[in-house]
């Protein structure tokens, strides 16, 4: 062998840094120093103590290896566990949190330390963890499979710059850590969406209009903050980004989120104009873009008016990508969460064996996880769906059951807007208008962006006489979510309000809307329009929607509507009645 060859060795590497540092020394640069430095020094000691070497510092990096691959995770475990412990009392915007990344490779080992793609790949795998998490490649993880009491979930493959193939990726965290082999599946909820909402960019020629996107922004993700499917970013980490050229992969990464939603203000004369943009941060990919223009009388009417819009619009568009990308994946590799996605999926098409699946998957989902209040709340919105669909023959058995998971899902959560959504439905058919009214109004106190609750507050009013105020709630639950899964519900219960205040030609117009949405399902439909007709003398056309209405439920009649749909009032239902009877429902 020459003389002059390298020296060249199998070796684990361990690389780790401190996420968001830069983001961190802004609030108080001395004292994260000094929290950055124990950091590091609590991590080297741990290094070298489970017999590891340390080999350089680059700033608030390490790089070290070991010669087992087993014991360089173990150490990496021990030090998230730790820190995790450290930071369980601290604000969310004050945490101290390192990423580790840990590859095997062979390694140039030169002057003390080492060199080569081994070490590339080990950083790149550090910048893809999680904050306070763990990123391994599929060697390191063939050699700790089953020597561990972590479970290292399948992150599939990645492109890192720099490394001419793709590599195969295993992540982990302190709260998704479960007893049993590497690579068992997850089990809690905890793997939520999570969002940054970066500060909206003034693009205006004056400076001093930064007030306007400022405070959409503020207001925006304290509404959004408000709404318990996903984890929102405070504002004093996002606002750190403000003025400055952002990557919004290299945000995403620091703030350990998964979405990121940035956009524009642009004021022209008495006009403001804000566009928003939602992006998928693992791929860079727009979820879901809007632009509203407003004009401009009061700032504060403005900015409210802008944050219930874009807060109401942003949630189903959000959980609606959540379902589709749960629904996409082998159902033998799903976590609560995505036991809870999948059976959305299935509850949104108001179809019989669909909402059936559906109760299945949120079973299972509350039982990987107990304390998952949504999973209890939609399980009993399932009992709802099955009743007033009239898809059941034992609907009263079915509420009770539907009242008890509802029950539950309060007991896990009493802050959770979706467990009151869900009781106040069950009340409603109950026939208690006033409990399944201050239910659904608690759900919106709790979540002033949940249109599906206003569509429930306006449904229960409808049946209690309170018309007017049910009509102005439901056309609100419309016009804050234009494309949520329930918006047939919303626009037909807006139409049968309209006949029970006998107003039937908006009732009619509201009825044909409803027929234009493809999820539409069921009787419903058909039988509003039917009698709205009726109810205009338009019998023959009112005869053809009741022809559809018993098509998809051959059993409807008179008696079945007055059970089903309880009215506070004797006969307040009449109007809704006497048009189907005009055009002959007995």
């Amino acid at each position: 062998m020459p003389s002059d060859s390298l020296n060249r060795k199998l070796t684990a590497i361990l690389y780790t840094d401190v996420a968001g540092y830069s983001r961190l020394t802004g609030g108080d640069e001395e004292g994260t120093h000094r929290q950055v430095m124990e950091v590091l020094d609590y991590a080297s000691k741990q290094i070298t103590d489970s017999g590891g070497k340390v080999l350089r510092y680059a700033g608030d990096a390490i790089l070290a290896e070991f010669s087992s691959a087993v014991s360089a995770v173990n150490t990496a475990v021990e030090i998230q566990r730790e820190m995790a412990n450290r930071n369980h009392q601290v604000d969310d915007d004050k945490k101290v949190q390192i990423r580790i990344g840990i590859n095997i490779g062979d390694v140039i080992e030169d002057r003390g330390e080492v060199f080569g793609d081994g070490v590339n790949l080990a950083a790149r795998l550090e910048a893809a963890a999680p904050e306070g998490g763990i990123c391994i490649s599929t060697s390191v993880h063939e050699q700790v499979l089953g020597k561990l009491d972590v479970n290292f979930n399948d992150g599939g493959e990645e492109q890192f710059k720099n490394i001419n193939r793709p590599v195969h990726v295993f992540y982990w965290k302190p709260e998704g850590d479960q007893p049993g082999a590497a690579g068992a599946k997850k089990s809690r909820a905890s793997e939520m969406p999570s969002i940054a909402v970066l500060a909206l960019t003034n693009m205006s020629n004056d400076p001093d209009q930064d007030f306007i996107g400022d405070g959409i922004t503020e207001d925006l993700i304290t509404a959004l903050s408000k709404i318990r499917s996903f984890k929102v970013i405070s504002r004093e980490s996002t606002f750190s980004y403000k003025g400055s050229a952002i990557d919004v992969r290299q945000v995403a990464n620091e703030l350990g989120v998964r979405f990121v939603l940035e956009g524009s203000v642009r004021k022209a004369g008495n006009r403001v104009r804000v566009t928003v943009q939602l992006i998928d941060a693992e791929t860079g990919h727009h979820v879901w873009a809007e632009r509203y223009d407003r004009e401009m009388e009061d700032i504060f009417d403005l900015q409210d008016e802008m944050v219930r819009v874009i807060a109401s619009a942003l949630e189903p568009e959000l959980n609606a990508f959540e379902r589709e990308r749960a629904v996409s994946k082998s159902p033998d590799n799903l976590d609560a969460w995505e036991l809870y996605q999948r059976a959305l999926w299935h509850m949104w098409t108001f179809e019989g064996e669909n909402i059936r699946t559906a109760m299945g998957l949120f079973k299972s989902a509350s039982e990987a996880d107990p304390k998952f209040a949504p999973a209890y709340a939609y399980y009993a919105y399932c009992c709802y769906q099955f009743v007033i669909l009239g898809i059941t023959e034992n609907p009263d058995s079915l509420l009770q059951e539907g009242l008890a998971a509802a029950k539950l899902a309060l007991k896990c959560d009493d802050r959770d807007a979706i467990s009151y959504f869900a009781i106040g439905r069950i009340h409603m058919m109950l026939g208690d208008h006033d409990a399944s009214i201050a239910a659904l109004r608690k759900s919106i106190e709790l979540n002033p962006c949940f249109a599906q609750a206003y569509h429930g507050l306006g449904f229960a009013l409808s049946l209690a006489g309170e018309l007017e105020e049910s009509g102005r709630t439901t056309k609100q639950a419309v016009a804050m979510s234009p494309r949520d899964p329930m918006l047939w519900a919303f626009t037909i219960v807006h139409a049968l309000n309209y006949i029970l205040s006998e107003e039937y030609e908006a009732a009619l117009d509201w009825a044909n809307q409803t027929l234009q949405i493809p999820n539409a399902t069921g009787y419903w439909s058909h039988a509003v329009k039917a009698s709205a007709l009726a109810n205009l003398e338009r019998v023959d056309e009112a005869k053809q929607s009741l022809a559809l209405a018993l098509e998809a439920k051959p059993d409807l009649s008179i008696g079945y509507l007055e059970v089903n749909l309880p009215t506070k009032h004797a006969g307040g239902l009449d109007p809704y009645l006497n048009g189907l009877r005009k055009c002959g429902l007995e």
